[in-house]
């Protein structure tokens, strides 16, 4: 009989054996994860459950009993150590694990600061997975001061939430602007606004020079030389892709572990999906870092172990909650050259163009205007920027020119 190894219990890994059994495979199934709990959402950590308006049980997604019932053997707080690719068997911390098939679902993992500046000083925290949330849960009372390092979604994110609940909060981010890396000035613009109008500071331009306190966090000096006191720090300054098993396993490494179009990797028998991964794009390689690109690129691989032969094609969307706005994003902005703006009572949307061509949509409270520019971008369809500026157009008649 055949199995079936995930390594990772995150949404990819779940997505891959929940679609192997839907698919019909009848062998054996195990998902392993580092965690000690089932498979959860973890767009919600830095938002609805750090707030306290989402249980634990509403992360998870799917029931716990659900693994039990189609026949997956869930091992929950089991780390893999290493891999035999020759032997096809996994060294785990509860023993050893034969294969026939691996697939890696292995995510990413958050950049920390060096313990030279204070990033080990208790009261530093990342916001990747549960246990980093729950730990610093109880630092969010009212009137309590955060600093958090990182202009960022992450960051803004987590700024949002300590915002609402009455924290003094203040923002550092080392780049000229919020965002700078991923969106274009008029998307930051839009966020610098919305967060300072909740009380947020928000420092652009200035860096980090380090954390101060003995112990425990009490603050930090910026590069500018002014100090901010602080009663704990959270820190968003970016992921990278989780490659360690990969790597040393012998498997090829290309910004993440590479794999082709159907989501095999350099190793016979051993797959990757997800965060981890760096697939064929438009001619290139690139590596997404988001929920849906898990679930589908994980899908397509249980498909290709079940023999469908079939090419991952990515449709990249994102998506962001901070305050009473829900930033949806349809494409990707690499490249562009100019921005068109629609702005509406409450709702704004950023046009991304290289040339004529419509690449990517940043879309504020603007559903319309999210659904629209992402079946354009897919449909390979560029409408006249004019169109769009104009605050009169109906978008949905730009669906069918």
């Amino acid at each position: 009989m055949q199995h079936v190894v995930v390594i990772g219990a995150g949404q990819a890994g779940a997505s891959c054996v929940a679609k192997l059994r839907n698919g019909g495979f009848e062998g054996k199934i195990t998902l392993i994860g580092a965690e000690p709990c089932p498979p959860y959402q973890r767009p919600p950590l830095s938002k609805g459950y750090l707030l306290g308006d989402m249980t634990l049980e509403r992360l998870f997604l799917r029931p716990e009993a659900f693994y039990a019932d189609q026949g997956i053997a869930l091992k929950t707080d089991c780390r893999v150590t290493a891999i035999d690719p020759e032997a096809r068997v996994l060294s785990t911390t509860e023993g050893e694990v034969a294969y026939d098939e691996l697939v890696l679902a292995t995510g990413s993992l958050p950049r920390r600061l060096p313990a030279a500046i204070g990033g080990d000083l208790d009261g530093v925290f990342t916001v990747r997975d549960l246990a980093d949330v729950d730990a610093m849960a109880p630092r969010f009372v009212k009137g309590a001061k955060v600093l958090i390092v990182g202009g960022g979604y992450i960051g803004l994110e987590a700024a949002a939430v300590a915002a609402k609940l009455g924290l003094e909060v203040t923002l550092v981010e080392m780049a000229d602007r919020i965002l700078q890396r991923v969106a274009a000035p008029e998307t930051s613009d839009y966020f610098r606004a919305l967060h300072e109008g909740h009380g947020v500071t928000l420092r652009e331009g200035v860096g980090l020079e380090r954390l101060l306190g003995e112990g425990h966090v009490t603050g930090a000096r910026l590069s500018d030389g002014t100090e901010i006191a602080a009663d704990f720090v959270i820190t968003g300054v970016g992921i990278e892709p989780d490659i360690t098993l990969a790597k040393a396993a012998g498997i090829e490494i290309d910004n993440g572990i590479k794999v082709d179009a159907r989501g095999r990797t350099s190793v016979p028998g051993i797959w990757a999906a997800g965060d981890c991964t760096s697939f064929p794009y438009r001619g290139g390689r690139i590596r997404l870092e988001s929920v849906p690109n898990a679930i589908d690129q994980a899908e397509v691989v249980a498909e290709n172990i079940l023999g469908a032969g079939k090419d991952y094609i990515a449709k990249p969307w994102f998506w962001s909650d901070q305050y009473d706005v829900k930033l949806q994003i349809a494409g990707l902005n690499a490249g562009y050259d100019r921005v068109v703006s629609r702005l509406g009572d409450g709702s704004a949307s950023f046009w991304y163009y290289l040339g004529d061509t419509l690449l990517a949509v940043d879309a504020a409270n603007d559903p319309r205007g999210y659904m629209v520019g992402k079946r354009l971008i897919e449909a390979g369809k560029s409408p006249d920027p004019a169109l769009v500026a104009d605050p009169d157009t109906d978008l949905k008649a730009l669906l069918e020119t």
